[in-house]
This record gives structure tokens, C-alpha cells and sequence, in this order.
């Protein structure tokens, strides 16, 4: 019998997945079973005996009447590792990339830029008269929204409204719409954005082809908080300078905003004169107001950061794991900084929080070594971090919509989607990384230990001697796992690869988002 034979029977009733458990040998101590769907065939091995390999199949008619199936599983051999079964990747046709690149973001941003844009061209040429007396309320209007799609706040609450009301009875086509709605909210914000940034410019040409009505004074903070506001939209394409600017920007950015809106609104450019009196003159401008509730937005997340205990893990040079106090429900992100007027003004970085639900009594962070920030938490592991109490919701808080998924992740994107398999028995995991329980340690181990074998597929590609093709892996899973939706995490490369392979077989998926 050659060291890669095992036989697995194990009975199940359609549609779930198999239950395969294995002996507790050292060589297959860190195995789990490959697939829901899997076939067996044999080959000729390095000593010349036949040896029975795992090839992943679709689930066969007469197995789905009977209720079961024989499976067969590798057991690895460090002496003959198995052959890399990496395929070469087929190419994708323009029309699936063109599909791919033309998302909700870019046509939330379209539609709210052309809508913009339209008004604007109408104001420019003096057939809409009320942007040129109220402009202002356009420029902060806009700005407004753009806050409020990128609010901890209000994006809870939208999730929670649509969890709530469309889970799992509505068509699927409208839950798969919600997701893609919500997932991609950062469209609105960056076309309000870009159209506050038009408004403005308008704003101030306007101001200045005015300019004997106007004293110095707006037309210098109009010109300076145009500026800034210019400065703030162009760093905004550029993350990695963006990244460490934004918020002391964004800070100064409001209070000039702040300062514009008082200036403009005491001012009555017809008699030329200031009206400082308590008399709820500037209460009265709609102007004041969206500031009012554009302050409040930006100031509320800020009211829940807190200096809490952690307890750092370092299974490895490469990674850290956080374990901090309180359960959470799945699919929410935390920010975390160091502090110090640094961190806790300037620097706050979101990673996904791992938890057994709100019952548990910790969540843990898995946070991959890739700059500064990360690498500090290995090499001088803090006792303290700064998090906002107030989570924000990603796209796998949806997975409450649908009745059974996949949640995909390699390396360390498992952070973000273990929650999802852990709290729902409905979600199958697939996790695919390099040498995976020495870098991420026991404590991530036993969390994914906890879940029912048929409901995972680990695939360790050291072991393994190469990665698997993943769109064979991950049609079969989902056609035996009876999945509506696939939700993944990975890399630019990984999740481009996924995404058109979904695409191209019709299988509804949502990857990662990278800032625009």
C-alpha cells in the first residue's frame, strides 16, 4: 500500500456535504478533506506500486440517490510530495473583464457625477437660477454624502435594515443587488466628492466675477478653502501619500469649512454689509445645517475609541494575532492604532475580527506583516491599543441573505472570513495559503478545528507541492455545497483570477475592493 492511499467512506444525506474523518497519524494530523465532491484514480508511483490520488468531480446521480459515497483522500508523503496542479490559467475575454471593471462603484460614481454635472452645465448657462443664489448648499450637500457613505454609523445601520428585512426570501437576484449595493457605497462617496469638488470651483468663480460685492476676507477663505479642498480630493487617488495625510487634512478641512459657511452666510452681499446679530440669521441658511450634520458624521465615530487590552500572538515572523475582550457578530472590521498623538490622530488600520458570535468573550485580528504598523506589532508586541468600539460592517455581513455560500480567502484575508463559517453553518469555508498552521499558530488552528470537517477545505500549498486549480475547486464546492453566492478574499491577483472564472461560469461572486 503506497503512502498516498486512504479510504474515507462516509455516509451523508444530499444536500450536505460529507463528514470525512481521518486517522490521527502525524502525516495527516493537519489534513482536511479536499472537497464535497471528490473522485478517485490511480497511478503509477516513484517505487512502482499503484497508488490511488484525490482528483476533484462532480457529484455522480446514482451516489445523490443512494446517500453516499466512498471517498479517497492523499496522505502526503514528505519523501514523494505530490505534483503541482496549478493549471495554465485560460485567458478572459474582454467582454467578462469589461463586465468586471464596469461595477456598482463605477456606475454608482457615474450616475452621481453625470447628475451633478448636468445641474451644474444648467446653472453655468443661467437656466437654473437657484445653484447660482445657493450654490454653497450644492458644494456641502455633496460633501455631506460623501461623509455619510463612508460613516461607521450609517453603514451599520443600512446593513442591519437589509439584514433584517430581504433575508433569504427575496428573489436572489435582489439579495445579490443588496450586497453589490452595499459593498459598493464607496462609488457615491468618491462622485459626491467629485462633484463637491465642482461645485466649489463654480462657487468661487462665481465669487470672483462678484468680487467688488465681497470683501477680502471670503474671497481669501473661498480661494483657501478651495485649496485645501482640491489638495484633499487629489491625495485621495494617491493612498499611500493619502494614508498618512487624510484625516489632519480632513480635520482642517472642516473647520475651514466651518469657517466659509459663518463667513458667507453674515454676509449680505446686496447691501454690503455684516450681520453679526443674535438674531438666527445664519440658523436660518441651509448651509449651516448640512455643516451641523456633516460635524456630528465626522466627530461620532471618533466618541467611541477606546484604550483596551490586547494579547499578541507571534506564531511567526509573518504574522501577528490580536486577541482582544468581547464577542462580535460576523462580517465587521476593527480599526486599531497605537496611539499617541500619531496613531490615535493620524493612523488607524482596519482588519477583520474573527469571533464565535456576540456570546464569546474575545475576538482576535489575524494582522499579516506587509509595513511599518504591522511590523511593530511583531517586533515590540504593545500591552494596549486604541479601536474605535464602533465596527464597521464589510461585505460578508451580508452573508445573513442567502441561504448557503462559499467564503474563499487565502493567506491572511482568512481574518476576515472566518467569522462568516465559524457563526453559520450554511457558509463553507475554502482556505488556501503556504505552510498555514506555522504561521498562523494554535490559536487560529483551534478556531478552524472547531468547525465541522465538512464544512472547510484546507489547502496548505507547501504540503500540498503547489496550489490547486482553484476554479475547479471552487465550481465543484459549489455546485455540491447547493451555494447561491461566493464571497472572496485575496490578493489582486487571486481574487482577478476568481472573479472572472466566476463570471465566465455564472456563478454570482464579490471579491475584494481595492480603493479607487
Amino acid at each position: 500500500m503506497s503512502a498516498f492511499t486512504l479510504d474515507v467512506e462516509k455516509r451523508f444525506h444530499p444536500p450536505f456535504p460529507l463528514v470525512a474523518k481521518f486517522p490521527s497519524s502525524p502525516q495527516n494530523s493537519s489534513m482536511s478533506p479536499l472537497s464535497p465532491a471528490l473522485s478517485r484514480t490511480t497511478t503509477k508511483g516513484a517505487s512502482g506500486q499503484d497508488s490511488t490520488v484525490t482528483m476533484l468531480a462532480a457529484p455522480t446521480t446514482p451516489d445523490a440517490e443512494d446517500g453516499f459515497r466512498t471517498l479517497v483522500h492523499p496522505t502526503l508523503s514528505k519523501e514523494i510530495p505530490p505534483p503541482p496542479l496549478t493549471k495554465t490559467k485560460p485567458k478572459t475575454s474582454r467582454m467578462i473583464r469589461f463586465r468586471l471593471w464596469c461595477n456598482t462603484y463605477r456606475k454608482f460614481y457615474t450616475l452621481t457625477v453625470t447628475l451633478n454635472f448636468i445641474g451644474l452645465v444648467l446653472a453655468a448657462t443661467g437656466k437654473w437660477q437657484y445653484p447660482r443664489q445657493y450654490t454653497g448648499a450644492f458644494v456641502l450637500g455633496n460633501l455631506q454624502c460623501a461623509i455619510l457613505m463612508r460613516n461607521e454609523l450609517f453603514g451599520r445601520f443600512l446593513y442591519l435594515i437589509v439584514n433584517t428585512l430581504f433575508a433569504k426570501w427575496p428573489p436572489l437576484w435582489f439579495r445579490l443587488g443588496c450586497t453589490s449595493t452595499l459593498q459598493h457605497l464607496g462609488g457615491i462617496h468618491s462622485g459626491c466628492a467629485t462633484a463637491g469638488a465642482a461645485w466649489l470651483i463654480f462657487r468661487i468663480v462665481l465669487i470672483f466675477i462678484d468680487y467688488r460685492h465681497f470683501p477680502a476676507v471670503i474671497l481669501t477663505a473661498g480661494g483657501g478653502y478651495h485649496r485645501r479642498y482640491i489638495y484633499f480630493s487629489c491625495f485621495r487617488t494617491h493612498h499611500n501619500i493619502f494614508e498618512g495625510h487624510h484625516r489632519l487634512v480632513g480635520w482642517f478641512g472642516l473647520l475651514s469649512t466651518w469657517w466659509f459657511v459663518v463667513l458667507g452666510d453674515s454676509y449680505n452681499a446686496t447691501t454690503h454689509s455684516w450681520h453679526w446679530q443674535a438674531d438666527g440669521s445664519i440658523v436660518r441658511q441651509q448651509d449651516f445645517w448640512f455643516v451641523i450634520v456633516m460635524s456630528i458624521f465626522v466627530i461620532l465615530p471618533w466618541v467611541t475609541v477606546r484604550k483596551v487590552p490586547v494579547v499578541v500572538e507571534i506564531p511567526s515572523p509573518k504574522v501577528a494575532i490580536l486577541r482582544f475582550e468581547r464577542g462580535m457578530q460576523q462580517g465587521l472590521l476593527s480599526r486599531i492604532s497605537r496611539g499617541g498623538l500619531r496613531g490615535s490622530l493620524l493612523e488607524y488600520h482596519a482588519f477583520g475580527t474573527i469571533s464565535k458570535g456576540r456570546q464569546s468573550e474575545e475576538h482576535n485580528l489575524i494582522c499579516g506583516v506587509q509595513g511599518d504598523f504591522t511590523q511593530s506589532l511583531v517586533n515590540h508586541p504593545p500591552t494596549h491599543l486604541w479601536t474605535r468600539q464602533l465596527k464597521f460592517a464589510g461585505v460578508s455581513n451580508t452573508s445573513k441573505l442567502y441561504k448557503r455560500g462559499i467564503r474563499v480567502c487565502t493567506g491572511t484575508g482568512l481574518g476576515v472570513a472566518l467569522s462568516t463559517c465559524l457563526q453559520s453553518p450554511d457558509w463553507y469555508l475554502i482556505w488556501m495559503g503556504s505552510n498555514q498552521e506555522k504561521t498562523f499558530g494554535k490559536t487560529i488552528s483551534a478556531l478552524i478545528a472547531s468547525l465541522p470537517p465538512s464544512q472547510y477545505t484546507l489547502w496548505d500549498s507547501k504540503e500540498r507541492g503547489g496550489r490547486p486549480d482553484v476554479m475547479k475547486l471552487l465550481k465543484e464546492t459549489y455546485l455540491s455545497w447547493g451555494a447561491e453566492v461566493v464571497f472572496i478574499t485575496s490578493n489582486m491577483g487571486g481574487n482577478t483570477e476568481m472573479m472572472e472564472g466566476c463570471k465566465k461560469e455564472g456563478i454570482p461572486a464579490f471579491g475584494t475592493l481595492w480603493d479607487f
